[in-house]
């Protein structure tokens, strides 16, 4: 309910902040902490699933169910952790929980469950992380850990309101827009197969004799293809398609002379894929 009146604000800092500790769990002061996938307080390892909470300031053994017991926890500064090996060179590194007071660097954990940056370097075993970054971008771990799709459009969401789009993520947009901006394709070569999956412009060089390209149905509505007689060697090449380009029932292109160009557009014919002749200029259409 929207206020009407003052009210006294409640607030935190949020330096230290008390988490239910899980159950049959003991927290040992100054230890690095990290919350389950029930929000239960946990001493820091490098397991799956948790999230990076801070530094224990007490010690606490909970011996009853989860959250029977509580601990402080400090969630900002910056705080000396062991390290396995560690040089100058690595400040300004991330690193990830290895147990609850050491840190490794990416190469020295599984499941990357980030706890902040190398701020200083003490020694080879010793350094200073500021906790700061990991606390707040706590969900960094997830993606950190996601080796394929770590910080990629597949995580941002889409608000189409024109309606132009069914995808619901900038990745999948960005899949359905690629195919339909037109790219250089390389000629396959006497015998080859003319690419059917995005759109493009194909330009074939002919040698002294006659030349073959195969053309397949193509790979989805709305790719458009230009074909072009690019080099003339001296033989025509013609072109076998998987099914008719127009109402005529033509199936064979043929391209005798350099600048001998056809555009082809992908549609649907019922509810099946098929070319149309958009533009056809030179080109010699028959039927096999």
């Amino acid at each position: 309910m929207a206020l009407a009146a003052d009210k006294g604000i409640e607030r935190k800092d949020g330096v230290e902040l008390p988490f239910p500790v899980a159950g049959a769990t003991t927290i040992y002061g100054g230890g690095l902490v990290a919350v389950n996938a029930a929000g239960y307080l946990l001493p820091g390892a490098d397991t799956a699933g948790l999230i990076f909470q801070g530094i224990a300031i007490e010690r606490v053994a909970n011996t009853g169910a989860n959250g029977a017991k509580q601990c402080v926890v400090r969630r900002r500064g910056l705080i000396k952790c062991a390290i396995a090996a560690a040089a100058q060179a690595n400040v300004g590194d991330h690193v990830y929980l290895v147990d609850d007071e050491t840190v490794g660097l990416v190469a020295d954990v599984s499941n990357a469950i980030f706890c902040g940056v190398i701020a200083g370097y003490i020694d080879a075993t010793h350094v200073w992380v500021d906790i700061d970054p990991a606390i707040l971008q706590a969900d960094v771990a997830a993606h950190i850990a996601d080796t394929s799709n770590a910080h990629m459009a597949a995580a941002i969401g889409i608000a189409d309101a024109g309606s132009f789009t069914a995808q619901s993520t900038v990745e999948a947009a960005l899949q359905e827009i690629f195919p339909k901006a037109p790219v250089a394709i390389a000629d396959p070569g006497d015998a080859g197969a003319i690419p059917v999956t995005r759109s493009g412009s194909v330009g074939l060089t002919s040698g002294g004799s006659a030349e073959t390209r195969t053309l397949a149905i193509p790979g989805l509505a709305g790719i458009t293809l230009a074909i072009s007689h690019a080099v003339d060697g001296g033989g025509a090449i013609t072109i076998a398609v998987a099914s008719a380009i127009n109402q005529t029932g033509n199936n064979r292109i043929a391209l005798q002379d350099a600048g001998d160009t056809i555009v082809l557009a992908a549609v649907l014919v019922g509810a099946v894929l098929a070319w149309r002749v958009v533009v056809n200029d030179g080109c010699t259409l028959s039927t096999v």
